[in-house]
C-alpha cells in the first residue's frame, strides 16, 4: 500500500502529473454547505475510498469530480490541466451506481458495448472489447441474457464491465455494492480489488461502510460534515485516529479521559479515574496538568480476575455489565466506575462461558495501545 500522511490535507502540492488534484473544492446549496475547501490528490492508479456518514458530503464530492455538480468554489485538475469546466462526456470517467443503470432492452453484450457505440468505435474493435471485459469479469457464458435475467452479483459486473469497456482514467464508483446482501458484498468486494490490479484504473470509491473502506482501498479519506477529517492507509487510520470522530466512525472505540501528571523523555504519567498510567508513543506538546483524551480499541484491552496491576502496561478495575456474542467475537461491556462504561473484544470460542454479568474484572492494555485524539471541533478545523 502507499503510503500517506494522516492528515486533513492530503499531499494538496502534488507535482502535476500525479493523478486527481482538487484545490479548496466546495459545493453549498442556498445556505447549505455540502462541501466545504477539500484539498485531495488521488494518486493515479491507486483505490482511494471516500468514507464517512451520511450527508457527509462524499457523493457531493464524488459528483462534482463527475462532472454533474459544479463547483462553488474551487478547481479540479487532472494531470496538471483543469478540467472544472469540462461537462460529464468530456472528462472520460467511467461510473458506477448502486442501482447498476443497465437497459433492461439490451443484453450484456448490448450493454458492455453502448459506451464504445457512442465513441463511434469499428463493429471489431466493440466485439474483441466487448469479449475481453466478459472475461475480465467472468460473464463470457452470459453475453446474450437480458439484466431481468442475472442476480444483483452478475449485474453489478456487467455494470463494471461497462464503466471500464472504453478505457477512462478515473473509475467513479457510488456505493455500488449497497443492494447486495452482505455474503455477496464481499465477494463482489473481492472481484472489484482483482479488476483494479489487473486494471490498474486509478478508481475513486464512496462508501459509508467502515469494512467495505478497510478492505478494499490502497488509502481512505474519511469525510464528515463536508470537510476531510483524515487521509491516509487503511492501517494508518485504524492504528492512528487523529480524532475522536475518526476513531469511532472508523471501528470502535473506548475514550478516556485523562490528566497529565508527567511529561518523561518517552512516555507521558497521567491519572485516569484515579489510577496512575503511563502512554508510550506520539504525543502533542502537552504540559503537566493538561486534559487529554486517549482512543483505546476493544481488541487491545485484556481482561481478567486477577486484579495485579501489570509490571509493564495499564490497568482499571471493572465489572462486567453485560455480554453480546458475534460469532467469533464476544463483546463484553464493561463499568469501570469513574473511567465509563468500556468495551472489550475477546475470542469468543475461548471466553464465552467465562464470565456473568456483575462479575469483577481488571481490564489491562499496554502502555503504547493507546492513541492520543483531537475533539471533533479541532479535527474539522485542521
Amino acid at each position: 500500500m502507499m503510503a500517506s500522511s494522516p492528515s486533513a490535507s492530503a499531499d494538496s502540492s502534488a507535482p502535476d502529473g500525479a493523478g486527481l488534484l482538487l484545490q479548496g473544492l466546495s459545493k453549498t446549496f442556498g445556505d447549505f454547505v455540502a462541501v466545504e475547501a477539500v484539498d485531495l490528490t488521488v494518486r493515479r492508479g491507486e483505490f482511494l475510498t471516500l468514507l464517512g456518514p451520511s450527508g457527509s458530503g462524499k457523493t457531493t464530492l464524488l459528483m462534482m469530480i463527475a462532472g454533474f455538480q459544479e463547483p462553488t468554489a474551487g478547481e479540479i485538475l487532472l494531470d496538471g490541466s483543469g478540467i472544472t469546466a469540462l461537462l460529464p462526456e468530456q472528462r472520460n470517467f467511467g461510473m458506477v451506481f448502486q442501482g447498476y443503470a443497465l437497459f433492461p432492452h439490451m443484453t450484456v453484450s448490448g450493454n458492455i458495448a453502448y459506451p464504445l457505440e457512442v465513441r463511434r468505435q469499428s463493429r471489431e474493435a466493440i466485439g474483441k472489447r466487448v469479449r475481453e471485459m466478459l472475461e475480465l469479469v467472468q460473464l463470457e457464458d452470459f453475453a446474450d441474457r437480458y439484466p431481468r435475467q442475472l442476480s444483483g452479483g452478475q449485474q453489478q459486473r456487467v455494470a463494471l464491465a461497462r464503466a471500464l469497456s472504453f478505457g477512462p482514467q478515473l473509475l467513479l464508483l457510488d456505493e455500488p455494492l449497497g443492494a447486495l446482501d452482505r455474503k455477496l458484498r464481499g465477494d463482489v468486494q473481492e472481484q472489484l480489488k482483482e479488476l483494479h490490479r489487473r486494471m490498474g484504473t486509478t478508481f475513486i470509491y464512496v462508501t459509508h461502510d467502515q469494512e467495505e473502506a478497510l478492505s478494499m482501498s490502497d488509502r481512505v479519506a474519511i469525510m464528515n460534515r463536508g470537510r476531510i477529517v483524515q487521509v491516509g492507509t487503511p492501517s494508518e487510520l485504524y492504528e492512528q485516529p487523529a480524532s475522536v470522530f475518526a476513531a469511532d466512525f472508523l471501528g470502535k472505540s473506548n475514550f478516556l479521559t485523562a490528566q497529565v501528571a508527567a511529561v518523561e523523555v518517552d512516555r507521558l504519567i497521567v491519572d485516569i479515574a484515579g489510577q496512575r498510567l503511563c502512554h508510550r508513543g506520539p504525543t502533542p506538546s502537552v504540559k503537566p496538568g493538561a486534559s487529554i483524551t486517549f482512543a483505546l480499541r476493544p481488541e487491545k484491552i485484556e481482561v481478567s480476575r486477577n486484579a495485579a496491576q501489570p509490571a509493564n502496561g495499564n490497568g482499571l478495575p471493572g465489572r462486567i455489565k453485560g455480554m453480546t456474542y458475534f460469532g467469533p467475537v464476544l463483546e463484553l461491556h464493561v463499568d469501570a466506575g469513574p473511567a465509563g462504561e468500556l468495551t472489550v473484544h475477546v475470542p469468543a470460542w475461548r471466553h464465552e462461558l467465562q464470565y456473568r454479568a456483575g462479575e469483577p474484572v481488571w481490564l489491562t492494555w499496554p502502555e503504547d495501545a493507546a492513541v492520543i485524539v483531537t475533539g471533533d471541533d479541532a479535527a474539522n478545523s485542521a
